[in-house]
């Protein structure tokens, strides 16, 4: 008999935390956000909870209104290996740009984390959606959204290539004989695409897992496409069940549609927890939150979304549902995000300040308040009703809100079978279920009788 479907739990870490107006609240620690031991005590709390790994967001450009919230500036792959460091099972995933590294530097940088935490990395893949990176690169434009998806195709093809070069059994280490590696054993990967020539071999030998795991969180159209083909976990932002079902299905059959097992892809949605011991207490904490955002830091994030100046609307009138027009549904749109904003327009008519309000919490991840076995329930719901295979934990406030949800939500998980109550292997694989990859250069093996 199978074992029990479980959840995969995630903690997203962002410094100060999720809510735009954490770094305010006296119970976060923006003072330390560029503390290095204050990520590996949030690594521990995450592993003391047997939570399969901790996410960083990433992107190559200063992007937060710094005047009004605490910019995350920690390159994080660099502070992953100090949290790898501080811990021994948790799962290290960060994100990093196609469009912006070379394949070789970027195999190189993941593959050294895969090493050194013993096989416990992960790539976020990402393509980078702010055209505020291109001049940081001494380029004159930010190519577009098929480009960037055209090159990610042929940078994740090739990265892969770099990270099979070298077969599991090429290191010989023979004292005897003087033969440290096979050669033979060693391959070039000669890759020549439109936007990209790598030739190999890499210079490292394969990692513990094979080659780290591959995250992606784009839900547009080209992102669905790319995920199913490659994408072994996936970050997606849903506000409705309905809407997450209908992401979860398409997702499945595409990776089915690439000849892959649909198994093989955890899709991973956000969800911000506000919790207390009662709803009315957990509601009251998400409006402290709300009460210190800043209006106007608010609308530039929005506009960001929307492509669009949101000057003229007053703060306390409803938000026109024509700014979002275009926008798309779950199934087909080419801007994921704008069609989550859009999504909560038409359904709930906001205010502009009530919207600000409701993305405030996590850039329009779902934001919940409520009890432990509330937010407990909610996370049982999508799980076992085809809308998710874990969840991207996205507390509202570091550190404390992580602390809460594993100290008090993780129990009831696991009281309920949903989740492990200690390790069972040693890599961000097998906490996720996944088969470690063989490298393509190896001989196919010989069928057993």
């Amino acid at each position: 008999m199978s074992a029990p479907r479980q959840l995969s739990l995630n903690a997203f870490i962002y410094p100060s935390g999720h809510h735009e107006a954490a770094w305010r609240h006296p119970d976060s620690r923006p003072e330390r956000i560029y503390d290095v031991t204050y990520y590996q005590e949030i690594g521990r709390t995450a592993e003391a909870a047997k939570l399969d790994a901790v996410f960083f967001a990433d992107g190559p450009a200063l992007r937060t209104d710094v005047r009004h919230n605490a910019a995350p500036g920690l390159e994080p792959i660099t502070l992953l290996t100090a949290i790898a460091a501080a811990t021994t099972h948790l799962g290290l995933i960060a994100t990093a740009s196609t469009t912006y590294y070379e394949p070789y530097n970027l195999a190189r940088l993941f593959s050294s984390l895969d090493h050194i935490s013993g096989g416990r990395a992960g790539w976020n893949i990402v393509t980078t959606g702010t055209d505020l990176a291109a001049a940081n690169f001494g380029l004159d434009r930010h190519p577009d959204h098929a480009e960037r998806y055209a090159r990610a195709r042929e940078f994740v093809d090739a990265v892969v290539a770099l990270w099979d070069s070298w077969e599991d059994d090429a290191i010989l280490l023979d004292r005897a004989a003087g033969i440290y590696a096979d050669p033979d054993k060693i391959h070039p990967i000669d890759f020549v695409g439109e936007h990209l020539r790598v030739r190999g071999p890499f210079n490292a030998a394969r990692t513990p897992q094979g080659h780290p795991v591959l995250v992606q969180a784009g839900a547009s159209n080209e992102g669905r496409a790319f995920a199913g083909r490659y994408a072994e976990a996936i970050f997606t932002a849903h506000q409705r069940l309905s809407d997450a079902q209908t992401f979860y299905a398409d997702i499945k059959a595409k990776a089915a549609e690439y000849g892959r097992d649909a198994d093989e892809v955890k899709i991973l949605p956000g969800i911000s927890p506000f919790i207390a011991d009662t709803e009315a207490a957990a509601l009251r904490l998400e409006r402290e939150f709300n009460e210190l955002t800043v209006p106007e830091y608010g609308i530039k994030q929005l506009e960001s979304i929307t492509g669009t100046s949101l000057r003229a609307l007053a703060l306390d009138e409803p938000v026109p549902v024509e700014v979002f027009a275009g926008a798309g549904d779950v199934t087909d749109n080419a801007r994921s995000r704008l069609q989550v904003v859009a999504g909560i327009v038409e359904r709930e008519r906001p205010t502009l300040r009530g919207l600000l309000h409701r993305l405030a919490g996590a850039r329009g991840h779902r934001v919940f308040a409520g009890t432990p076995e509330q937010v407990a329930d909610t996370i049982e719901e999508w799980f076992t009703r085809g809308a998710a295979d874990g969840f991207n934990v996205m507390p509202p406030y570091y550190p404390g809100g992580l602390e809460v949800f594993t100290e008090t939500v993780v129990p009831i998980l696991q009281e309920r079978g949903l989740f492990r109550t200690e390790y069972t292997g040693t890599t961000l694989r097998d906490h996720f279920g996944l088969a470690r990859p063989r490298s393509r250069f190896a001989p196919e093996p010989v069928p057993v009788g």
